[in-house]
């Protein structure tokens, strides 16, 4: 079976272009699941029902944050009304919502979703190192296919926790910093790694931003109105192989869109093959 992951979707370039890309990506590349970062879906922090309703109609089967999760009021009741859409499983046990989830996939094979988040430089959460493998077990109860998005903030935090799930869990690809990087692998366990998926946005900017508002923050140390940016919107996330019967990855790629590339995969051959 095939995975598909987008990187955190920032505000309305984002959504957009996951709108028009979705249905193609699943068409070109046979994917059979798709999960999407909708952290920043809601002006480029937060999610709010009508963005979180408009990215499952778009064809994404499975929504995830992070520590913007909140940054909407509304977020609150809507997380509680929508099992597809996930917070981080390491907030206190009273938050809202869940942080894990099992779903129906396209080819009739069942997908585990965890979203997890770091603690290092980002808000007051349960260690995830420690709590993730009993969670893992629960779910593989029910399923060996066991996707993790870890939204965090550091890169060594990240390989950690691939290195730390490897062979327990299908894959670990890592979001919230914006860049997309360039080590997706498959580690010797089976279990898929990419350090950070990127960002689903207008990448004229500074990470989703509109470039003069950052940079004047720098400049000055002041506060500044972060807007989001509209230029040059591209897609990045990661195609993902998987052995449905045992759950290992056989393969990971890396891809990145831009919004001409979305409009030629309306043409593309079905089932485009990858990796080795």
């Amino acid at each position: 079976m095939r995975l598909l992951f987008i990187g955190d979707i920032v505000g309305k370039p984002g959504r957009d272009l996951v709108r028009r890309a979705v249905g193609p990506l699943v068409r070109a590349h046979g994917v059979d699941f798709v999960i999407a970062n909708g952290e920043n879906a809601a002006g480029g922090f937060g999610i709010t029902r009508e963005t979180g309703d408009a990215i499952f109609a778009a064809g994404v089967d499975v929504v995830t944050t992070g520590n913007h999760v909140w940054d909407k009021r509304e977020a609150l009741e809507y997380i509680g009304l929508e099992p597809r859409l996930l917070r981080p499983f390491n907030y206190a046990d009273g938050a809202p919502g869940r942080g894990a989830g099992v779903f129906d996939a396209r080819d009739g094979s069942r997908v585990a979703v965890v979203n997890a988040m770091g603690r290092v430089h980002m808000p007051l959460v349960d260690d995830p190192f420690t709590r993730l493998p009993a969670l893992v077990d629960s779910l593989r109860a029910e399923t060996p296919i066991v996707f993790v998005d870890f939204h965090a903030e550091v890169t060594s935090e990240k390989v950690a926790l691939g290195w730390h799930l490897d062979g327990r869990v299908t894959a670990v690809v890592g979001t919230h910093t914006h860049v997309q990087t360039s080590d997706a692998r498959v580690l010797p366990g089976g279990t898929a790694y990419l350090t950070d998926a990127g960002m689903t946005g207008p990448h004229d900017s500074v990470i989703g931003v509109v470039k003069d508002a950052a940079i004047s923050r720098f400049l000055t140390g002041l506060p500044s109105r972060f807007d989001t940016a509209t230029g040059d919107p591209r897609l990045h996330g990661a195609l993902i192989d998987v052995d449905p019967v045992g759950g290992r990855a056989t393969a990971i790629e890396a891809i990145a869109l831009t919004a001409a590339d979305v409009d030629a995969l309306a043409t593309a051959p079905e089932a485009a093959p990858f990796g080795a």
